[in-house]
């Protein structure tokens, strides 16, 4: 019987700061070529089992350890990171944090020139796995320049070089655009094939890896494991709903449609499922379903006319864009990595200023404003909220820009711990923030901007890193916020999902230009705008056209109205 490469066995863990076990009484094996995925709400201790198996805990992450751990049959407790490093190799959510070349071959070379390879031999085994993972032609650029998806293959390929067995992705989906997160997904899938790897997948977006094909799905739950099975077996039971995942978006409509899942066969692909009245009840769902008429738009709220901007006159970012933003919208500012979305977020907050055009906020001109005047208006959240961070604890970071402006004690203390409540972090109020997670640390500066109650929001990626209660919170009240405040909100996001949730409109960027501007569910039922902008189709979509609905436009339409009911 083949022995497990990876294996728990009565396994708990408590960090040394920390009153609490993170993991309790783990019992798992995973075997030699598996590819499993871990997936929990945060704070469900996947990122600690995580650290376990590529030995960062005990070693960079003190704390009592009880029961027993094996990697490749070394005891857990006995090994350095270094011993552990020749079994399991790691790629971080923020490849950015892995990179410690100047060039992409250097970094590829990394850990060949620390085991004093010789040069030739180094050069040809850095060669072999840049074209394995395509990075030949860009083998001399800096991986600060690269986007995205570039940079995670070069974190794959400076860790594969080392011929590792076993293959650790913390959340690799991330900070992807849909393409480039589901050419990850595909390319984790051959990798783990071709090199015979075993690969563990720590994700919350459980419905873009199922695409890729895994064998198993661990659910974790308050430090234990409360599920370990094979993916078609857990989607029939709708455990993911049940223990507040967020399960594919074709399943859920199905069920919206009166099929029982437990009849279906091949229930983790939309391109395979089955089951014998699927096609008739969507056919009833979709011809009693219809669309309300359209909300009538507010008032011009922000007014941007023939924008160009570029670092260099060769290379223009953003190319006479013109667009409005209407009072008390909600929009999704959706793109390739390197669109020109941020961008064009900087030009409008005055973090840059353009090369030629006009940026007006209800009739004013923003570029005759400083930065701080324009925040009297416009609040921007950024991707990375390690940027924004200023202060050591929760409550204080979250404070710190009423006391700036003058609060009241009182005032300040009732709109905060408000504001904490809504975005999971009133228990943690206290905490010092360098022990969050990044997905925390993302509330965090969600929280010290809302608390402000500015005009307009800009949060780029809101929701990146977030489980589905935290998501589910954080746009319930962005979007209360916004009705009850005639709010404007404009969210950056890869998150297609998101895109069709909340936003009643969706403008896609392609080189700085606006490719389209229309709903949701008529940017993800366009095959071309998907292709240029490197975007994703809805599951929704791929559902209705394989069983030939009159319009999977309107289907698609049509499912996130009633979803959209559903909440309200």
């Amino acid at each position: 019987m083949t022995e497990p490469i990876i294996s728990f066995k009565n396994f708990s863990f408590q960090y040394e700061s920390q009153s609490e076990k993170t993991l309790d009484q783990i019992n798992l094996n995973i075997f030699p070529g598996e590819k499993v995925m871990i997936a929990g709400a945060s704070g469900s201790g996947k990122s600690t089992l995580g650290r376990c198996i590529n030995g960062l805990i005990p070693q960079a992450y003190p704390g009592e350890m009880s029961g027993e751990c094996l990697i490749n049959g070394k005891p857990l407790n006995n090994s350095s990171i270094f011993d552990l490093s020749f079994d399991v190799g790691t790629v971080l959510q923020d490849p950015d944090s892995q990179f410690v070349g100047l060039t992409v071959a250097e970094d590829i070379a990394f850990s060949l020139e620390n085991d004093q390879l010789p040069q030739v031999k180094m050069h040809e085994v850095t060669k072999k796995w840049s074209k394995k993972l395509d990075l030949t032609d860009l083998a001399q650029h800096s991986p600060q320049e690269l986007s995205g998806g570039q940079k995670q293959r070069v974190a794959m390929a400076g860790v594969l070089i080392d011929e590792s067995k076993i293959l650790l992705f913390d959340e690799p989906l991330a900070s992807l655009d849909p393409a480039s997160g589901a050419a990850s997904v595909k390319l984790i899938d051959q990798l783990a094939q071709k090199q015979s790897l075993t690969v563990i997948i720590i994700e919350h977006r459980i419905e873009e890896v199922l695409k890729g094909g895994i064998d198993r799905l661990v659910i974790m739950r308050n430090g234990k494991i409360v599920a370990n099975d094979s993916p078609q077996k857990i989607l029939k039971q709708s455990l993911l709903e049940k223990l507040g995942l967020r399960e594919p978006l074709y399943l859920s409509a199905l069920k919206r449609a009166g099929i029982n899942l437990v009849e279906c066969q091949n229930i983790d692909q939309v391109s395979r499922i089955t089951e014998p009245q699927i096609n008739q009840k969507l056919f009833e769902w979709n011809e009693h379903a219809k669309l309300s008429k359209k909300v009538k738009k507010g008032s011009t709220l922000l007014a941007i006319n023939a924008l160009s901007f570029g670092y260099t006159k060769e290379h223009p970012i953003i190319k006479d864009l013109s667009l409005e933003i209407k009072k008390g919208e909600m929009i999704s500012l959706v793109g390739r990595n390197g669109a020109g979305k941020s961008t064009l977020s900087n030009l409008i907050t005055g973090f840059l200023s353009p090369v030629s055009g006009s940026i007006k906020f209800k009739g004013q001109d923003l570029l005759n404003m400083s930065v701080k005047e324009r925040a009297q208006y416009i609040g921007y959240i950024l991707q990375d909220p390690n940027q924004m961070i200023s202060k050591t604890m929760i409550y204080d970071e979250v404070a710190s820009g009423l006391l700036l402006r003058g609060f009241l004690e009182d005032e300040i203390k009732q709109r905060v711990e408000n504001i904490l409540r809504i975005c999971g972090l009133y228990e943690m109020r206290h905490w010092p923030i360098s022990a969050l997670s990044f997905g925390q640390k993302k509330r965090v500066t969600i929280a010290s901007m809302l608390v402000l109650k500015p005009e307009m929001l800009i949060l780029d990626e809101p929701t990146a890193g977030q489980d589905l209660k935290h998501y589910t919170e954080i746009m319930t009240f962005l979007e209360k916020l916004q009705q009850k405040n005639n709010l404007t909100i404009i969210l950056i996001t890869h998150d297609m999902h998101l895109m069709l949730e909340y936003t009643q409109r969706t403008i896609v960027l392609d080189h700085g230009k606006v490719l389209l501007d229309a709903e949701p569910a008529k940017v993800l039922t366009n095959d071309e705008i998907i292709k240029r902008a490197y975007l994703a189709r809805t599951s929704l979509f791929d559902l209705a056209e394989r069983y030939q609905l009159p319009s999977a436009t309107d289907f698609v339409a049509k499912f996130i109205q009633a979803e959209r009911e559903d909440r309200a």
